[in-house]
């Protein structure tokens, strides 16, 4: 379904519903049975707070790369670490410092059994904590702009000019909240509805600087009200990573004559399936280890393995690279076990992990920790 808009001085502008429903409608089961798959994964609360503080930080790095900010993800974690801004900031860092405030509203979206209202003020208040105090003359933090402005590149699809005045923006964000509280979108998976509202809040582009990061902001309010953990956070990461594709897929759908977006919404449910799959491993993952934990409490409690084997078993859970017999006496993380030890007594040590299937070797003499021993 689309809805045609007229405005005053950038001809019609299509809000749509197009994509191609029967490609994608594999894509959207995955990413529901995927959820329901992760939803069910049972967390610890301090590793669930945990991950979605990584998540965070590494969200904040790359949506802000996204629009060049030039900031490693080093620099990045410092910035956010800190309580306060130390001396004059440059713009770089205030825009970090301005998304840490924005994701702090994402965090503390009510999750709700009925869909989120969007609207304009939830929308401008985003791009004012957004945009604050980031030198930029043209663009005014939670206003509309009032000059045209051209999007894109060559190099990722070629140059999109956007809605130019100031009558024609607030008449689209009018209908832009209007339809996307429409029982047309509201009846789409709530994936799709974040995919919509990303995109056409890009192709307005409202503002005069902050579009991108404050489609992106809506996405993730929308995904996180609908109870969705953590994914909102990771889509960021999958954008940043294909950047190039990002910028293509949008350019493909907005140019497209029958309007049909199916280009940048296949983009966004395969990042988010990514995302899922990413959180599913790594709640395995950490479920395996606690199991693996108990598992060598129990072989420790009844006299299978030494307490010295025990410790070197358990930091093995927190190092998952190779290791050699000279590296139990050579590097840091191992000397404080072997350093009061000799090599028979650690080669002895070996063996018996060996045998009891909690480590395995190979031919060059070359360890690792077995973390299948339990199937």
């Amino acid at each position: 379904m689309t809805i045609k808009v007229d405005t005053f001085k950038s001809g019609p502008f299509i809000f749509s519903q197009n994509y191609d429903k029967e490609k994608l409608d594999r894509l959207i089961g995955e990413a529901r049975m995927l959820y329901r798959t992760v939803a069910d994964i049972p967390i610890l609360p301090d590793m669930a707070a945990k991950l979605e503080e990584d998540l965070i930080r590494k969200s904040i790095f790359s949506t802000a790369g996204i629009e060049g900010n030039p900031l490693s993800q080093e620099k990045v974690d410092k910035i956010l670490s800190q309580e306060e801004m130390k001396g004059k900031a440059e713009k770089a860092e205030k825009q970090i410092r301005n998304l840490k405030e924005a994701y702090q509203i994402i965090k503390n979206i009510n999750i709700s059994s009925s869909a989120l209202t969007l609207n304009e003020d939830l929308i401008k208040n985003l791009h004012k904590v957004i945009t604050k105090d980031c030198e930029n003359p043209e663009n005014i933090p939670g206003q509309y702009r009032n000059r045209p402005v051209k999007v894109g590149d060559e190099e990722h699809g070629g140059i999109y000019i956007p809605p130019k005045i100031l009558d024609d923006i607030k008449n689209l964000m009018s209908h832009f909240v209007e339809w996307m509280n429409s029982k047309d979108v509201l009846s789409e998976d709530i994936s799709i509805r974040a995919c919509l509202a990303h995109y056409h809040l890009a192709l307005i582009h409202p503002f005069d600087n902050g579009n991108g990061r404050t489609s992106r902001a809506i996405e993730a309010i929308l995904l996180k009200s609908a109870g969705i953990r953590f994914v909102p956070h990771m889509l960021s990461n999958f954008y940043y990573k294909n950047i190039d594709e990002y910028f293509r897929v949008f350019s493909l759908s907005e140019r497209n004559n029958e309007h049909s977006i199916t280009p940048f919404v296949e983009f966004f449910l395969k990042g988010l399936i990514a995302s899922l799959e990413e959180i599913k491993e790594k709640s395995f993952s950490w479920i395996r280890i606690l199991t693996l934990r108990d598992f060598y409490r129990a072989l420790r409690k009844n006299g299978e393995i030494s307490q010295r084997q025990f410790d070197f078993i358990n930091l093995l859970l927190e190092l998952p690279s190779q290791f050699s017999l000279k590296d139990l006496f050579e590097k840091d993380i191992f000397k404080v076990i072997y350093r009061h030890v000799g090599e028979r007594t650690a080669r002895r040590d070996l063996k018996i992990l060996i045998e009891k299937k909690l480590i395995k070797t190979t031919e060059d003499g070359i360890y690792a920790l077995n973390i299948n021993v339990l199937g």
